[in-house]
């Protein structure tokens, strides 16, 4: 079996590094939660879906050869964000735990099952690989739509203090080395959905410019509300990056004309990583 090329091992090794510094931005945050022993207005939405979709790459991985480089980084991934998701609930006032925990169900738990199942019974070899894949696609449209909620928050009260601006650094950096790394690998589900992140890790970057020194003004805003506009956002989003595949993904070639990678390189549908 022929090694990866060295530009590829190098890009997956700073998306890695990269990822890990996108997991530990916000345990600031969660530190002051501890210490305030309130969630105050931040929200669990991103780190839900986070799991969720590291959950679902490191079963991709598992699906392809020499994934390792996706295995590590979403093992740790799904680690942390579980880490600060238990942390919200505990701390979390009552309507906030019990969404939360409506979501886990949801989305961890009975979403991520039926994925498993349904691929696992009704789809074998490349096919299997193919519609994971569109999951792992979609699923990190969703961790990048995550922040939106958070970016209108910050138009709306003209204050950075729910965006860390580390976050956004480490979400754009990453984005273009797992962007490169799938390009080089030519995995449409890796290159594609990093390109959104790209896009909305640089757009978060602007309004921290915009608003860093601005006062702060205070407006309430109802959970529920806030998903349902996130989940309209991973939907649009969803199809976009859907079509995006669809225009660029390459055919299937030959592994042994790719230094013996097992790579597919159909249409396949997605943070972290």
């Amino acid at each position: 079996m022929a090694p990866y090329h060295p530009w590829i091992i190098v890009s997956g090794i700073l998306g890695n590094i990269l990822s890990f510094l996108v997991y530990l931005a916000p345990l600031p945050t969660f530190v002051r939660v501890y210490k305030k022993k309130s969630t105050e207005g931040f929200q669990s939405i991103p780190y839900v879906v986070a799991l969720v979709s590291a959950v679902l790459w490191i079963y991709y991985a598992t699906l392809k050869s020499n994934a390792y480089l996706l295995v590590t980084i979403n093992s740790i991934g799904c680690v942390v964000e579980t880490v600060y998701i238990i942390v919200f609930i505990v701390y979390a006032p009552k309507k906030a735990r019990i969404l939360t925990l409506k979501l886990l169900v949801l989305f961890n738990f009975g979403g991520l099952l039926l994925i498993f199942l349904l691929t696992h019974f009704f789809s074998k070899g490349t096919r299997r690989i193919h519609i994971v894949g569109w999951f792992c696609v979609v699923s990190s449209a969703g961790v990048f739509a995550a922040p939106l909620s958070i970016m209108r928050k910050v138009i709306k009260t003209k204050s950075v203090e729910y965006m860390p601006f580390t976050l956004s650094v480490f979400l754009t950096l990453g984005a273009v080395m797992w962007f490169f790394y799938g390009l080089l690998l030519k995995d449409m589900n890796i290159a594609v959905p990093n390109v959104l992140g790209f896009i909305f890790g640089i757009l978060q970057m602007i309004l921290y410019a915009i608003y860093k020194n601005h006062p702060k003004k205070m407006v309430e805003e109802d959970p529920k509300l806030q998903l349902s506009e996130h989940i309209v956002d991973v939907v649009k989003l969803g199809s976009m990056v859907c079509s995006e595949v669809n225009a660029v993904a390459p055919h299937p070639i030959d592994a042994n004309n790719n230094g013996g990678l097992d790579i597919t390189k159909d249409h396949d549908a997605s943070n972290k990583v």
